[in-house]
């Protein structure tokens, strides 16, 4: 018999379908600003799967990610149940900000604390009401205003649930990341949830690739738990690399950039990546590659502060497999819009 499932108050049977706004805390004017919640029981028992998005608020490729899932007909037929939140911080999303409006950031703010500040209550509250009632989890981000990520997964990959996730999602990349404190990751970890994190795109910004490359890597996973029927695909599979070590090559001088290398390039060390100039036209200094990698994360705007993060680069032994499955994403996910939904 399959468990009772109660978020909000609301009670989800097998077979149903919900749309819930959970209550949050209120706006100035006493406004209630609900956390909007997708729920879909399959009729048979299976595992409860969360996917999230937006806990930082200005990181918008997750919501149109959920938003195709949801709608999309592979999930028509689903073994255990789906919990979708499309928009986490949705103070964030009002103002088009990555924090909250007390400055802090959510998805540092875990546990939280029902009497703590405004971010630690959000925090209890989707942790208690949400996170808790699940065995599995996928939260999705994108990079930071002005630098776009790779499409990767983040995850702990000692943790064999987890790795085994990861490598059905089906993404080119996937960084053994370290759980950082007061993330959503180690609240989910210390809840027992296993939860993997999605990297793509630029904030404030839709990014095709990234969203396609999103929906079709949640329901490789659901396919991978048994809650969605198994397909053979014709398509060639992205065999992930793994990175266990990565780093961020910082400007040398403040000024005008004139990128060299773009995203998915394999760099060697000492590798021209970008040329910082003063406005004139005159070179400052020329950035190198400090080590031999992939880049997997890339600042876009072609101005620079002295100190500045410019690109991400992950290291890998065999670094020619990871422009290769790269290119098989990229031919994989390039389809007509009426096939979007047809994973």
């Amino acid at each position: 018999m399959a468990k009772e499932l109660i978020i909000a108050g609301v009670e989800i049977k097998p077979g149903e379908e919900k749309r819930i706004e959970m209550p949050s805390v209120h706006l100035y004017t006493d406004t209630p600003m609900p956390i909007p919640v997708f729920v879909k029981r399959g009729k048979k028992d299976g595992p409860i799967l969360l996917v999230s998005a937006a806990v930082h608020g200005d990181e918008l490729n997750g919501i149109e990610i959920i938003s195709r899932l949801i709608n999309s007909p592979s999930i028509k037929n689903l073994k255990g149940t789906l919990i979708a939140v499309p928009i986490v911080n949705v103070y964030g999303v009002l103002s088009q900000s990555r924090y909250m409006p007390d400055r802090r950031d959510l998805n540092r703010s875990f546990p939280g604390s029902s009497r703590g500040s405004l971010a630690g209550r959000i925090a209890k509250i989707f942790l208690n009401e949400i996170v808790t009632k699940c065995d599995y989890g996928i939260d999705l981000h994108t990079g930071a205003i002005h630098r776009s990520n790779l499409p990767q997964i983040r995850a702990d990959l000692s943790n064999e649930t987890t790795k085994a996730m990861a490598y059905a999602f089906g993404v080119p990349v996937l960084l053994n990341a370290d759980i950082r404190d007061g993330s959503l990751r180690e609240s989910a970890a210390s809840a027992g949830v296993n939860m993997l994190l999605y990297e793509a795109g630029e904030a404030l910004r839709f990014d095709e690739l990234s969203i396609r490359a999103g929906v079709k890597g949640i329901i490789n996973v659901m396919r991978h738990l048994d809650m969605l029927r198994k397909t053979r695909s014709k398509k060639p599979l992205v065999e992930p690399f793994v990175a266990h070590n990565s780093t961020w090559v910082r400007a040398t001088d403040s000024g005008v950039v004139s990128h060299k290398k773009s995203l998915g390039d394999y760099v060697e060390e000492k590798d021209e990546l970008a040329v910082i100039s003063d406005p004139y036209g005159k070179t400052l200094d020329v950035v190198k590659s400090p080590v031999e990698g992939i880049i997997i994360g890339k600042q876009n705007i072609p101005l620079v502060q002295e100190g500045e993060a410019m690109y991400h680069i992950a290291f890998f032994k065999q670094h020619d497999g990871v422009l290769e499955n790269l290119g098989i994403l990229q031919d994989n996910l390039t389809v007509t819009i009426d096939d979007n939904n047809g994973f």
